[in-house]
């Protein structure tokens, strides 16, 4: 069955059973996808062929052989011809000189309703002549486990062993980041949001628990979009259609258009505990990793257009669990980029099977597992953007100050948004700040009102400034350590 509304897909979900699904009050379609409640990076491989040997990063991507594929793909496709599809056509990219047309085809038909949720759809004059360029087969009974394959010369992606929606997305946009380097394109894993008053836009990098969704999702600015981006000789453009928000512990007071979001029919929240006929986004009996996938339209503040100029401001968010890093600093375009590579936050104690202490995690591009050239690639494309652009780039520290997790606090989003506002509103230029280098962290700090002064210099709120010495040395020598090992 093909194209069908968001209704009819509701409807064959709950019908069939698929995932033990039910409503909420307001109509949101909850599913679970136990026991795959996220990614499985290990389980995605890239054909290795005549267009991927030379290009491809193999020592953070995969391979799997022509004859493999082969002989893997044979037997999927044979098997999915006993079954019935739910497709879908689809456009990748709001940028029409760079989009993909693709057909997504699922067994399950909430993936169908996902896959409707985050991309283009074509209008009725494309459909009658539409024809995918890639096609992305979901087959989560082929294979017990999670396995992801991508052929670049026989142009479909092949999922199976798992149920988790995300896998669809992420697939979709390796190949994207593998296509449009090669046309001059920087891919990014971020946000994008264009102030209210004056239409200037800032891009948000940010691994998961960063804020990136928050942050960009405010009632003073509009959304171009929260999760992928391409950025041009001509400006930002969305990927996706649709946002797939992290909703643990969502809160309709600090992310009130989220939360509104979630509570609408044609949204999916995948992996989220409901009681009482309603979604409670406190409960992580299921998984820490709970979404929500539902259209842009479903977010108040959306911009209307899913593509702006080029950005005025590059904020790159991190988590800091160690305590060590400022809640800003400048970046110029060198440190921009090494940041980049970096890609730097930190998981917190609890948040994984293991975790007993912060753990930090690195993720070169901010989306490592979804960049199949070499990182080199798209940190230099960032660099000459960035040069040719004059654009300003900052460090966003979202973690915490006083000590590490455990001992100190994590910062309040009240004033990380009012750094933001701060950034955005020039408060941070030379003219009007001074700066300060700070020696623990090789970066410059704004010596600024409008950072709190016991918040600046995050050494001073440490009750002992030998252990946050000693902790920031750590740090920085896991910093210069990681760099090495990128491949440029």
């Amino acid at each position: 069955m093909r194209n069908l509304s968001r209704a009819a897909l509701v409807y064959w979900t709950l019908f069939k059973k698929v995932n033990k699904p039910r409503l909420t009050n307001d109509g949101a379609l909850v599913v679970e996808t136990t026991p795959h409640t996220g990614r499985s990076p290990d389980a995605k491989y890239i054909v290795r062929d005549e267009i991927t040997d030379k290009l491809v990063d193999w020592e953070n991507n995969q391979p799997i052989s022509e004859e493999e594929f082969e002989e893997y793909s044979s037997s999927f496709l044979s098997e999915a011809e006993t079954h019935r599809f739910y497709e879908q056509d689809l456009y990748a990219c709001a940028d029409d000189k760079h989009q993909l047309p693709i057909r997504v085809n699922t067994i399950k038909p909430w993936h169908s309703l996902f896959a409707k949720n985050m991309f283009f759809k074509p209008s009725p004059e494309e459909i009658k002549d539409f024809k995918p360029e890639f096609q992305v087969y979901s087959m989560p009974s082929y294979t017990e486990e999670p396995r992801v394959i991508i052929s670049f010369k026989k142009k479909i992606i092949l999922i199976s062993g798992t149920d988790y929606a995300g896998e669809i997305k992420k697939s979709v946009f390796t190949v994207l980041n593998f296509l449009l380097p090669q046309k001059g394109v920087l891919p990014m894993h971020c946000s994008v949001s264009l102030r209210e008053k004056d239409h200037k836009s800032t891009v948000f990098f940010g691994l998961s628990g960063t804020g990136k969704t928050t942050l960009s999702s405010d009632t003073y600015s509009y959304l171009v979009g929260d999760d992928e981006h391409g950025w041009s000789s001509t400006g930002l453009f969305n990927f996706e259609a649709g946002c797939y928000a992290k909703t643990i512990r969502l809160s309709p007071d600090k992310e009130p258009l989220i939360f509104d979001a979630c509570h609408k029919f044609g949204t999916i929240l995948e992996n989220v505990v409901v009681k009482d006929d309603d979604a409670d986004f406190d409960d992580a009996t299921l998984t820490e990793n709970t979404r929500a996938s539902y259209p842009l339209s479903f977010i108040d503040n959306i911009w209307l257009e899913p593509r702006c100029e080029h950005p005025t401001n590059i904020i790159m968010l991190t988590c800091d669990a160690y305590g060590v890093l400022p809640p800003v600093a400048r970046l110029d375009p060198d440190k921009a980029v090494e940041q980049f590579l970096l890609g730097y936050t930190a998981k917190v104690a609890g948040t994984e099977k293991g975790i007993t202490e912060p753990e930090p995690t690195f993720s070169h591009c901010f989306g490592s597992p979804f960049m199949p050239l070499r990182p080199g690639v798209y940190a230099e494309l960032l660099r000459s953007k960035i040069k040719k652009h004059n654009v300003k780039c900052w460090l966003v520290n979202t973690g915490w100050q006083g000590g590490p997790y455990g001992e100190g606090s994590r910062i309040d989003i009240a004033v990380t948004r009012k750094i933001i506002d701060a950034i955005q509103d020039g408060d941070f230029d030379e003219d009007k700040c001074k700066y300060v280098w700070h020696s623990y962290t090789d970066l410059e700090v704004p010596d600024s009102d409008k950072v709190p002064l016991d918040m600046r210099f995050p050494e001073r709120g440490w009750a002992s400034k030998e252990k946050y010495v000693e902790t920031a040395r750590s740090l920085m020598s896991k910093f210069i350590n990681r760099l090495k090992t990128m491949t440029l």
